[in-house]
């Protein structure tokens, strides 16, 4: 028992600190906080089944959402089809050839003198779509454009129009011997797809 100055009692309690005690305990003890051992807890069973269930809930969804990927891979016949080899040799000068690849027609133009000579001599600034003949064509006397109109997707005639080109019979774009847009309402020139020649009379597209 000891006295304050303001003549008030004061007890005070004298906590013996066990040696074996850890560092966490004692400092615990120190401040008059009980530590229960309850607080670090190790996994249980329970534990155990909440994440099995979880792994195979993913696996589970993974079943699922494969086929639904792999089903939008384009099949065999699509992948056979990525490229196509066309004889030449029966394309006379001023036929136009179609050919169907990837699903849609491209053509194949043997060009004339006077066709080539239309279309390298055509002033860039009277072009929607700015491109020289050059740009278009690995061989001058071979061009080989997408048969599909860039504005709506119809197919256009072929030696029609007043460019000889060809001309789209739904909403009258107009296309020249390069396959570029004269008229119409079409934005943009014949696409030219990847090809290659491998001999004089053989080409590969794609």
């Amino acid at each position: 028992m000891r006295k304050t100055r303001a003549g008030v009692s004061l007890r005070l309690t004298i906590i013996a600190r066990d040696p074996r005690s850890r560092p966490c305990e004692s400092g615990a003890r120190k401040s008059g906080v009980h530590l229960s051992s309850a607080a670090i807890e190790t996994p249980s069973r329970r534990d155990f089944l909440y994440i099995a269930t979880g792994a195979v809930a993913a696996v589970g969804v993974g079943s699922v959402v494969w086929p639904l990927v792999d089903q939008m891979n384009p099949d065999a016949s699509t992948l056979a089809l990525a490229s196509i080899e066309v004889d030449l040799s029966a394309v006379a000068e001023g036929q136009i050839l179609t050919v169907k690849w990837r699903g849609g027609p491209v053509f194949v133009r043997h060009r004339t003198k006077k066709e080539i000579d239309d279309a390298v001599n055509t002033p860039l600034s009277e072009l929607k779509d700015p491109q020289t003949d050059a740009e278009r064509v690995k061989k001058p006397e071979w061009l080989i454009v997408s048969g599909v109109c860039t504005h709506l997707g119809c197919v256009p005639l072929g030696h029609d129009g007043p460019y000889d080109g060809w001309k789209c019979p739904c909403h009258g774009s107009i296309y020249d011997t390069s396959g570029r847009i004269r008229q119409g309402p079409a934005p943009l020139n014949l696409f030219v797809p990847e090809y290659s020649f491998l001999s004089d009379t053989k080409v590969k597209i794609g």
